[in-house]
């Protein structure tokens, strides 16, 4: 394509924050810096004063300290940011206290709210003041098993202001899930709604609840959070009470806000599961601050007032990262249920009745309204969108087609990238720059991404490994429980040692932009939602009928399904009845992301010498592609009846 989809205009690229953060950096440091590429190279060859800059122009509220900013800065991992630095991240998400909203709330077609900046404030200061009654401290894990919800930002918020962590999943994990993630962080409080509305039903979480909490003797109080019901029955489930009890003695007030170490855990995230239970992902208050703050305000161009929308769970790294929008005085926009309840058209009905200036979204939200025809260029009035962002798999060039013909001409769609491990992104939208079919914008300010061969060499113009070759403050402070960091290496350094291994497969365009091919490695996609295999295989082998399991992601239709394949004991044929059994356990125990499209009756699983079963050489079959190291497969010939499976399409 020789012309772009989307370009600013003069205006825009004048009054946008990045400019004005351009001029800013060449006054304070002498530059000359004129254009996005220019700034860009600065950001990484000089990270220190960089990151600099970005405290200082996002207004972080804290003690900067004496020191360097920067301090063993050519160890990765091992560098360390802002050492004297001294912060709380609540207290720079509660910035404002006025009556103007600082979030609006849709729970479908059932529920709608508003919190101001004064009630937000007085909310969190009740929650913090009952929390800390208890004995929530700091390093202390809360954790939420909520929908996207008001009381979910609240709940983080509180925790945050005392300096304890929080980790969260939303409620349609299953009860074998939650306890793979919460088991090992040992949460003190567990926040619960009663329930979650999906798809115009009623779905109950007490029942669930009530498992979970009976398998976790760290938890000292579960408080429930009336959603689906005025007043819940909370007597089933141990050490719990309501919302309204739990805070009841406690007025609102001031906050007073613990200020720690740049680096103090904030946030406890997942990993896809891929080879066991989840890994558990500590990132740091200031690191999450930093990048959320360079991201929202100079890549996404958010001002104070304007209205922020992801759509997401408590699930979902973006969740954090909307919540964020807080630090920038944004009026966050929350949705909690289905996107197509009651019908394709709801979330553009929000955008247009709440006047939305960021609509963000999944890739595969995108292709499922091209797919079903909805056309909001001609039914909505989406005047105040300016900006879409889409993540959580790649955004093929049909999909761009789609939302400049039939969504809105004049946007600029941003597909961003990057994910749970940094809790931001490694590329994303940028307002000073076009839009191209088929690419994402620009890599991030201060992220020093490049695209490594197999060999370790920088490749431009050809497919290889995301890689980033510098230090940046978001990367996790470690792993839960791994003292000597050995899994957090592992992780991340072990492919190219030095240098952050992402695990995408992409291409560095002559337009300096990146088109992303999918994952390199097994974790699955569907939808844009990661997805472990090994929590699928434990649900599938329970069952008595099933010796083995191996499951891949197919592309299929611009986006990935599931496809689980099974071997079974002698004489036991897949029926339409063990299909549906399988696939009812695993939605029971995960969640309907985990559920595979297809199941596939196999009399042999593939494996290594070793004994390792091999989801990539399946995949690789699957998709008509060679298999490599085959002479590393103790029965390489099993790989032939996954071949050309007329169950799969192929």
């Amino acid at each position: 394509m020789s012309e772009p989809l989307w370009r600013p205009s003069a205006e825009q690229v004048k009054r946008a924050n990045l400019t004005a953060f351009m001029e800013r950096v060449n006054g304070a440091h002498g530059t000359a810096l004129a254009d996005y590429s220019a700034l860009y190279r600065w950001s990484v060859e000089h990270p220190a004063d960089f990151w600099s800059m970005v405290w200082e122009f996002g207004g972080v509220v804290g003690e900067r300290g004496d020191g360097p900013v920067l301090v063993d800065g050519d160890r990765m991992p091992g560098a360390r940011w802002f050492p004297d630095a001294r912060l709380n991240f609540a207290e720079n998400l509660l910035r404002r206290r006025d009556e103007t909203p600082a979030i609006l709330f849709r729970g479908e077609d059932r529920v709608r709210r508003e919190l101001t900046w004064a009630q937000l404030h007085d909310q969190v200061s009740r929650l913090a003041r009952a929390l800390e009654d208890m004995g929530v401290g700091e390093g202390d894990r809360v954790a939420g098993y909520l929908p996207n919800m008001p009381e979910a930002v609240i709940a983080m918020l509180a925790a945050a202001s005392l300096g304890a962590v929080w980790s969260s999943s939303s409620p349609d994990f299953g009860v074998q899930g939650v306890l793979d993630r919460f088991g090992q962080i040992e949460p003190k409080v567990i926040f619960s709604a009663d329930g979650y509305f999906y798809n115009g039903k009623t779905f109950d979480s007490l029942g669930k609840l009530r498992e979970i909490v009976a398998r976790l003797p760290s938890v000292e109080r579960v408080v429930v959070v009336p959603y689906v019901s005025a007043q819940p029955d909370v007597s089933g489930v141990e050490r719990a009470e309501t919302l309204g009890m739990f805070i009841a003695p406690w007025p609102a007030g001031e906050l007073a806000f613990r200020r720690l170490p740049f680096d103090h855990p904030l946030y406890i995230m997942y990993s896809s599961g891929t080879t066991g239970v989840p890994k558990c992902i500590v990132h740091g208050a200031g690191g999450t601050l930093l990048q959320h703050l360079k991201e929202h305000r100079l890549h996404t161009d958010i001002r104070p007032g304007e209205r922020l929308f992801y759509f997401t769970t408590c699930g979902w790294m973006m969740w954090n990262w909307l919540a964020s929008g807080l630090a920038s005085e944004a009026t966050l926009l929350l949705y909690d249920g289905s996107p197509f309840h009651p019908d394709g058209n709801v979330l553009f009905d929000y955008a247009q009745e709440a006047g939305m200036h960021v609509f963000g979204t999944s890739a595969k939200y995108i292709d499922a309204c091209s797919k079903a025809g909805i056309e909001p260029v001609r039914t909505h009035d989406l005047s105040t969108v300016r900006t879409m962002l889409s993540t959580g798999s790649p955004l093929v060039p049909e999909s761009f087609d789609y939302v400049y013909e039939r969504v809105k001409p004049d946007i600029q769609l941003a597909s961003i990238s990057g994910g749970t491990d940094i809790i931001s992104c490694f590329i994303l939208g940028c307002p000073v720059l076009p839009v191209w079919r088929g690419e994402l914008q620009s890599r991030g300010l201060g992220m020093k991404v490049e695209v490594y061969d197999e060999s370790g060499r920088p490749v431009t113009g050809r497919k290889g490994e995301l890689v980033c070759t510098a230090p940046f403050p978001s990367m996790p402070v470690g792993f839960w429980n791994d003292p000597d960091g050995s899994r957090y290496r592992a992780a991340y350094f072990e492919r190219f040692p030095g240098v952050w291994h992402h695990g995408d497969f992409v291409e560095l365009t002559g337009h300096d932009g990146i088109i992303i091919y999918g994952r390199s490695d097994a974790t699955l996609n569907p939808g844009g939602v990661r997805i472990g295999t090994a929590e699928i295989y434990r649900q599938v082998e329970q069952l008595e009928e099933v010796i083995e399991s191996l499951v891949i992601g197919q592309r299929w239709e611009g986006d990935v399904r599931v496809v689980l394949f099974v071997h079974l004991r002698e004489g036991v044929a897949l029926d339409a009845g063990l299909e549906q059994r399988i696939r009812d356990r695993i939605r029971r125990n995960t969640t309907p992301r985990h559920v595979p499209a297809r199941i596939v009756q196999v009399t042999e699983i593939p494996r290594t010498k070793s004994g390792k079963i091999v989801e990539l050489a399946v995949s690789n079959v699957v998709h008509g592609e060679p298999v490599k190291n085959l002479e590393a497969l103790a029965n390489p010939r099993a790989l032939e009846q996954y071949r050309d499976r007329p169950e799969l399409g192929v």
